[in-house]
């Protein structure tokens, strides 16, 4: 991808030099749970052949606000990590600077700008205390981001999915449920849960997969406007594909079972971020006009 150092700061919060404090609950069914958080959570129910999902559900409220952890740069900070640092700037801000445009011309709804949250190890947010076991997540409560750039080198080290667009693959899914959130779409999705136990997952299925459609969207923006190179969505529709359910289960050395999937399988990921990639249009999402 062709991108610029020394981007605007003004998007990222950084808590990688404070401490989080211990771990608490995530609310909502997994609701804050993102890509990585998700991944952890379906190895665990497959492994111990519980519902570790639910869990989520029942250990009452987090006992923290969103803001006990300090914003603080870290003391040291490796090349590898200072450019990582430089690049996922870039990407925040030239995703949000296109649905700033892209959201109020297809919805008719103007875009708020998202944080990212930096953190290394622990974090808290609106939706309770998290680890960087969890992965990437947004969190409605507070229209936040979180990440720990660690965690790319999970994704390229466990499931083979290395380059710079896999890395803003990860981000626009994130930024994905910002928008979703601020058009409504997943509060009416979420809702539709709520005492429907038997299709929650495949309500929950809906939502991620429209956020990697979303994710598309922006990556149709960036070939527009001749930011990618060669391979680049190769790159972001691996990483689809290697966080899908059923390679998940496979990897975990379980059988597929489609009906435990929560974010889609590979085919279901790939294909809808293509469709956002394509067509480069909200209604293509489900969204809009």
């Amino acid at each position: 991808m062709r991108w610029q150092s020394g981007t605007s700061d003004s998007d990222i919060e950084d808590r990688r030099g404070a401490s989080g404090g211990g771990m608490g609950r995530v609310p909502g069914g997994g609701r804050g749970l993102g890509i990585g958080g998700l991944i952890v959570v379906g190895l665990l129910s497959l492994v111990f052949k519980q519902d570790f999902f639910s869990l989520l559900d029942s250990n009452g409220a987090s006992d923290s606000g969103p803001n006990s952890a300090m914003s603080a740069p870290p003391s040291t900070e490796s090349p590898e990590e200072k450019q990582r640092y430089e690049f996922i700037k870039f990407v925040v801000n030239d995703a949000q600077d296109a649905w700033t445009k892209i959201l109020p011309a297809s919805a008719s709804v103007p875009y708020e700008r998202a944080k990212l949250v930096l953190f290394r190890g622990r974090v808290e947010s609106a939706c309770g205390k998290a680890t960087s076991a969890e992965g990437p997540f947004y969190c409605p409560g507070d229209q936040k981001v979180y990440i720990d750039l660690a965690f790319y080198d999970e994704l390229k080290k466990d499931f083979g999915a290395a380059g710079d667009f896999a890395q803003a693959y990860v981000i626009a899914h994130e930024i994905g449920h910002h928008v979703q959130n601020l058009v409504g779409a997943e509060d009416e999705l979420r809702s539709a849960m709520k005492g429907r136990s038997r299709s929650a997952n495949a309500l929950s299925v809906q939502v991620e997969l429209q956020a990697d459609c979303l994710a598309g969207v922006w990556g149709h923006s960036t070939q527009e406007r001749k930011l990618l190179e060669a391979g680049d969505v190769d790159e972001a529709l691996n990483a689809a594909a290697s966080i899908g359910d059923d390679n998940i289960q496979k990897m975990s050395g379980d059988r597929v079972r489609p009906e435990s999937f929560t974010h889609g399988s590979s085919a279901d990921r790939t294909a809808a971020f293509r469709r956002g990639m394509q067509s480069g249009t909200l209604s293509a999402c489900g969204i809009g006009r």
